[in-house]
């Protein structure tokens, strides 16, 4: 059986949730070729082994820049700050791997063209990992729209709330710094909310937004204090934050809905809210990833006496990527996703299926959430330029 080698770049979360896929995707699914796990990088060996032996990399190593230009490597993975993926990604490109990358696709709308263009010239296969999409129910909701459910589509209601920086305390990690994130939730949570906008209604051609933030101010982090907990600020001092904290947009659509995107870390008892609202001239679909099996229906064409939202449970063997796993009822999970994400990947790789999200999409989703910042900072309504 064919194989593909591949090299991850990061350790942390995103690292765990990627490797998780790339080991466990082909027990389940018929793929046609087989992913190695052949190296992990990152920059503190200690931790890099233990990473690499309980998620089973063949390797380790330290320098990314040599490991994108090995023979035995096929397949790229980008799971790094933000900062690192046009970098990396161009130059994994450059060198003829396929690039698997992590979300927003980078700092700016001018990272996302240099890294769609050093794609498109190595004729590499190149996929964004909004792994939302690839939620049964997500897919099932796009399949409903396209088989005429919804009808004309009015509106798009989206949020993606958090709360683990409501704590002032909180120290100043790389989500926080512009310089490494280049934006807070508005890119981190809100990229994946226009990616599932644009995926289930279509372009956004404008936008109207406001954004806050709510601390100036937070720890330096200390040794280890890194991490998803309040109050781990370990020097004393602090620096300042230099994302918003909140974003509020309002956006209107090529094909005339119109639609609103909140995100937020401050949005105290959420812990991982993303949904979205979709109402139409025919009918309605609702989701929360927090019910990631479950899909809110409503349809104007049902009987007045039985009209309502009813829940489906995308656990159907005709659901989207189900038959694979469980039986009806046996829900799935966040996990899941990442390993849907890896089973199209390598099909596109092997098989040349058509793949999305593209860096193509990751550089539209950018200017929209650029055109956004910009409304922000102008108050002005802007157009999204044109990709």
């Amino acid at each position: 059986m064919r194989t593909l080698n591949v090299a991850i770049i990061g350790q942390n979360f995103m690292g765990k949730a990627h490797s998780h896929a790339w080991s466990n995707a082909g027990r389940f699914f018929d793929l046609p070729a087989k992913p190695i796990l052949k190296v992990a990088v990152g920059r503190d060996q200690a931790t890099l082994r233990d990473f690499a032996e309980r998620w089973g990399w063949q390797e380790t190593a330290s320098d990314w820049r040599e490991v994108v230009q090995r023979d035995d490597v096929d397949v790229v993975d980008v799971a790094v700050p933000n900062d690192m993926h046009a970098e990396i990604a161009i130059a994994a490109a450059e060198a003829g791997k396929h690039v698997f990358c992590e979300k927003p696709i980078g700092l700016d709308a001018d990272e996302a063209r240099r890294m769609l263009a050093a794609a498109e010239r190595a004729g590499v296969v190149h996929y964004l990992n909004h792994n939302y999409r690839r939620t049964p129910a997500v897919m099932l909701a796009k399949q409903l729209i396209d088989e005429g459910f919804v009808g004309r589509i009015f509106h798009w209601r989206g949020a993606y709330l958090q709360d683990w920086i409501v704590d002032p305390d909180f120290p100043l990690t790389w989500h926080l710094q512009a310089e490494r994130a280049g934006a807070g939730p508005h890119f981190d949570l809100g990229s994946h909310n226009v990616d599932l906008a644009r995926f289930l209604v279509g372009e956004i051609s404008s936008v109207s937004a406001m954004t806050a933030r709510f601390v100036e101010a937070r720890p330096l982090p200390g040794a280890g204090a890194a991490t998803f907990s309040a109050g781990s600020g370990g020097s004393g001092e602090k620096g300042p934050v230099t994302v918003e904290d909140a974003a509020f947009v309002v956006a209107e659509f090529a094909n005339g809905a119109l639609g609103t995107i909140e995100t937020s870390r401050f949005a105290l008892g959420r812990k991982n809210h993303h949904t979205f609202e979709i109402y139409g001239s025919d009918g309605s679909i609702l989701f929360d990833l927090e019910r990631l099996n479950e899909l809110q229906v409503f349809s104007r064409h049902d009987a007045a006496h039985v009209q309502g939202f009813r829940t489906v449970l995308a656990t159907e063997s005709v659901h989207p990527y189900i038959d694979a796993w469980w039986p009806p009822g046996h829900v799935i999970g966040y996990e899941h996703g990442f390993h849907h994400a890896v089973v199209d990947f390598v099909h596109a790789v092997v098989d040349g299926t058509p793949l999305a999200p593209t860096f193509a999409d990751g550089l539209r989703e950018t200017l929209v959430l650029e055109a956004a910042l910009e409304s922000a900072r102008s108050g002005r309504r802007m157009e999204v330029e044109p990709a």
